[in-house]
């Protein structure tokens, strides 16, 4: 696990189960072995978390109850945003109480892939500080997503990201790396993302949890399911389309 120091005031030290909470746990999310593992031995953050998993796993369930619980809007957008189009959201943020750090900062944000349109209008029609705001809808799917984070990302503060690499080139990947890295090195910003990209799960010094059909277990970059894919379909994808083509 990657260790934070002991002066670095992170907004989130902790997140696990509120003791007067009335769970689910035959049905969904409850159910998910992720989501029972962090209702039962809570979780402990870092500067940076990043979740890997396939499909079904929980990753963006865990990050969207987080970003909740902290007073991040389930749709995305700042802890002052307040926009919603099709309420999706489960009920695990009420289910969970963070431990805070004292002085830390209270500001946050949260972009999550699949709500990045409805946010941009809500950006586009209202503008930070009464100013004139990007025009996002007439940019590509990937130059809209680095504006916010060019825009949004700077400062100190709780980011959650769920799979921003589905707007990202390769190249974009490695440029909201660098960029995560540079809010770490700020001592006082704190990161919680989920991702399908061997590039974006890089992050350095972020600790890395494989979620799959029993839970979650911290693991290394190098051993990563994700990562042991991709290399061995570079190195011969037909190994791997011979058993969806025809």
């Amino acid at each position: 696990m990657a260790r934070h120091p002991f002066d670095r005031r992170l907004p989130v030290r902790r997140v696990e189960r509120a003791p007067e909470a009335a769970v689910d746990e035959t049905g969904w999310p409850g159910a998910l072995p992720a989501v029972s593992q962090l209702l039962c031995d809570g979780l402990d953050l870092g500067p940076a978390t990043v979740l890997v998993g396939d499909n079904g796993t929980g990753k963006s369930t865990l990050v969207e109850a987080v970003a909740m619980a902290y007073g991040l809007n389930a749709e995305g957008g700042s802890t002052h945003a307040r926009h919603g189009t099709r309420a999706s959201e489960s009920p695990l943020a009420g289910w969970l109480r963070l431990e805070r750090e004292a002085g830390a900062s209270r500001w946050g944000y949260f972009l999550r892939a699949e709500t990045m349109h409805g946010l941009y209008t809500y950006l586009e029609t209202n503008p930070a500080h009464g100013g004139r705001e990007a025009r996002f809808h007439e940019m590509s799917h990937g130059e809209s997503f680095l504006e916010v984070l060019r825009s949004r990302f700077d400062g100190s503060g709780f980011y959650v990201l769920d799979e921003p690499e589905s707007a990202l080139s390769f190249s974009g990947c490695l440029g909201l790396v660098g960029l995560l890295h540079d809010l770490m090195e700020l001592g006082s910003a704190q990161i919680l993302l989920a991702t399908h990209s061997p590039v974006v799960a890089a992050l350095p010094g972020a600790q890395i949890l494989e979620l799959d059909d029993a839970g979650w277990h911290e693991s290394t970059w190098d051993d990563l399911a994700l990562v042991d894919h991709h290399r061995r379909f570079l190195a011969g994808p037909e190994r791997y389309l011979r058993h969806v083509l025809g």
